[in-house]
């Protein structure tokens, strides 16, 4: 009989855990986290300037999701409802308040389906350049908010088949995911590391995406 724990994933599953992780980041966790809204709202009481803001928070953001990684390499932080390493939720749940919190410092509703998406493909490392001139959108070097408004469904669901497989992938490397159980207590330390690296990148695009409307992904890793 197979248990929950081994449940194989799928595209679809990958998406109902984003999907879940989203609205969890968004609206915050009761004695863990509060919802992104007030978190921004916090850093634009100390900085002014949304943009400096951003950058504090995620700098702040990188240091938590490092000090997750080192956390959960021991077991358990923050799970999500579905058969996923405690590692890869309580990183991924970081990542993608760290990201949806720098959407909305820049402008942007988080509860907008294109928003949403968005962050979804941020945090896979999915430009989303490629899909839009497939689908006859025209843009110049960067994608102006009012045109991200106005991104159709089906343009929304191919992205999000492309974040659903990269995850799929992502999750299935074995490596990754069960680095640190191998040695107790040196693996927390890789995981870690390992969190503190990807998450830098992650911010890196983020900024860049939201704030200077650059969709781009020059990862060389992340390339589609």
């Amino acid at each position: 009989m197979e248990t929950k724990a081994a449940k194989k994933l799928d595209a679809d599953s990958i998406m109902s855990i984003l999907d879940t992780c989203y609205q969890k980041a968004v609206n915050g966790i009761e004695r863990v986290s509060p919802p992104v809204e007030k978190l921004a709202e916090d850093y634009l009481n100390k900085y002014q300037d949304p943009s400096e803001a951003a950058r504090k928070m995620i700098s702040n953001q990188i240091i938590k999701c490092t000090t997750s990684g080192f956390i959960t390499g021991f077991g358990g932080l923050i799970t999500l409802p579905i058969a996923v390493p405690a590692n890869v939720s309580s990183v991924l749940y970081v990542q993608m308040r760290m990201i949806a919190c720098t959407a909305y410092l820049a402008g942007y509703d988080l509860k907008s389906d294109q928003v949403q998406t968005l962050v979804y493909a941020c945090l896979a490392g999915v430009a989303v350049n490629g899909v839009l001139k497939k689908a006859g959108i025209q843009f110049g070097q960067k994608i102006a908010m009012n045109l991200i408004k106005k991104i159709p469904g089906e343009v929304l669901t191919k992205i999000n088949q492309k974040v659903g497989f990269r995850f799929l992938t992502k999750f299935g490397e074995k490596g990754l995911i069960n680095l640190g159980k191998m040695v107790p207590g040196v693996g927390a330390v890789i995981s870690g590391g390992l969190d503190f690296a990807e998450t830098k990148i992650i911010a890196e695009r983020a900024y860049r995406w939201f704030f200077e409307n650059d969709f781009t992904v020059e990862d060389k890793r992340d390339s589609l």
